[in-house]
């Protein structure tokens, strides 16, 4: 029988999607300690530069590989990209485990895994353009980019059992092997569950016109039947530059606390392997409340009757406002002031921060499909996401360089950056669509 809300079936399965790219991809923040250990205590004798060029090389080429795979999802469609990004990332996440001790040789391996990763946010958002109509879209993606933080919590659990239980020779081989081969099971409920609304035989005929009620093209046409748009020519519009801005500005901060938070809790704390599971397990859950909830903000104001973009930059401007508590983060993480309470205090301001740039993704994300053709919101998410990832190389190189010159101050600094990058990306973003209108000339 034809379902009423087939469309959120969907949602889970990118939920899923995206809780197993993020996964894999965290589990490299659970081994830097392990890879910093010297040689001669059984570790990789790695310096925390190495380790910040090995977390640069995965987000330079997913950052460059996300323009391509943008521009091929929107001609080949969202159920093949996927499919293929998916499969990509997982196999190299396996041969990580294969590799030595050699930075130069994970860094390869971690660079061809960043490109495989490179198409799981521009094939979700374009399949949520796909499936959900505006009014919906900002939830839908809040739930799928939980997904998010849900990897990285199961990370949290998962590699330091892995690394306590099975021992550093093996142990660390064992998490790539885990993480990496748990997506293939994806794979199938994916190619059995997942065809365009106009093909899916399980979608009733009312939630099919609920999906397409706001379109500007007709309700059954799709993306292969409309011209196709010049990749170049999206850059004469401001709305790019500002999607772009805002992803330049503001992704590399969680790409500082996926990759460097353990790090922090054991420089700052003498937290050990098993003991920072805890803490980074409470911000990534966290982290979920925040991004649902900042999906539904808007949403709120738009059934109260205010326009769609000015309720979605009203909400991202109270969201914005939020990280500036994690100023106060190394204040309370004096434990000569706070003794005990020091790690819980600082944990809970970067808890705000994580929430917030949940909250903040999931809304920015939507501004393309509020903005864009359906056809073009892969290219564009794929264009936004390579600044993001080109913001996250120069966030992880620098706090790589100031945690081997200046330790004592490194992250006091980097807790700053963090604190004012949204506000600042806010306002760009404000000053160059402040007189929005959907593009209707493409």
């Amino acid at each position: 029988m034809p379902s009423r809300s087939y469309r959120w079936t969907i949602c889970a399965l990118l939920f899923f999607s995206t809780t197993f790219n993020y996964l894999d991809r965290q589990v490299i923040s659970y081994l830097k300690e392990f890879f910093c250990t010297p040689a001669a205590q059984g570790g990789f004798g790695w310096s925390n530069t190495d380790f910040s060029n090995l977390t640069s090389a995965f987000t330079a080429c997913y950052a460059a590989a996300t323009i391509a795979a943008g521009w091929v999802i929107d001609r080949i469609g969202t159920r093949l990209g996927l499919s293929l990004s998916l499969l990509t990332w997982s196999l190299f996440g396996i041969l990580n485990a294969f590799a030595g001790p050699l930075v130069s040789v994970h860094i390869l391996i971690r660079a061809a895994f960043g490109i495989g990763e490179a198409g799981n946010f521009p094939a979700s958002i374009k399949t949520v353009a796909e499936w959900f109509p505006k009014r919906e879209r900002a939830l839908a993606t809040a739930i799928f980019n939980s997904g998010s933080n849900f990897g990285a919590m199961v990370a949290a659990l998962l590699v330091p059992w892995c690394m306590v239980r099975f021992g550093d020779p093996y142990g660390w081989r064992l998490a790539f092997i885990l993480t990496g081969a748990s997506g293939f099971l994806w794979l199938i409920f994916w190619f059995r569950l997942y065809q365009p609304p106009r093909l899916q035989p399980r979608l009733s005929p009312a939630e099919f016109a609920l999906i397409h009620a706001d379109d500007q093209i007709p309700s059954d046409a799709s993306d292969s039947d409309q011209a196709r748009v010049p990749w170049f020519s999206l850059f004469r519009y401001p709305q790019t530059i500002a999607f772009i801005t805002g992803k330049f500005m503001t992704d590399g901060i969680w790409w500082f606390y996926l990759f460097w938070l353990p790090d922090y809790l054991h420089k700052q704390f003498g937290m050990a392997r098993q003991a920072v599971m805890l803490p980074t397990f409470i911000v990534y859950g966290v982290a979920i409340i925040g991004s649902i909830y900042g999906g539904a903000i808007p949403m709120a104001l738009i059934r109260r009757g205010m326009p769609v973009h000015q309720a979605r930059m009203r909400a991202m401007l109270i969201i914005a406002s939020c990280p500036l508590a994690v100023l106060a983060t190394q204040y309370f993480a004096n434990v000569s002031v706070f003794g005990k309470m020091a790690p819980v205090l600082a944990v809970a301001v970067i808890c705000i921060g994580a929430a917030a740039h949940q909250a903040w993704s999931a809304n920015l994300y939507t501004t393309v499909s509020d903005m864009f053709p359906k056809k073009t919101v892969g290219s564009v998410i794929g264009i936004g996401t390579a600044a993001g990832g080109l913001g996250g190389v120069i966030v992880q190189k620098l706090s790589g360089y100031l945690n081997d010159a200046y330790p004592k101050t490194a992250y006091l600094l980097m807790f700053i950056l963090c604190a004012l990058s949204y506000l600042t990306a806010w306002t760009i973003m404000q000053a160059l669509v402040h007189n929005h209108r959907p593009i209707a000339d493409l």
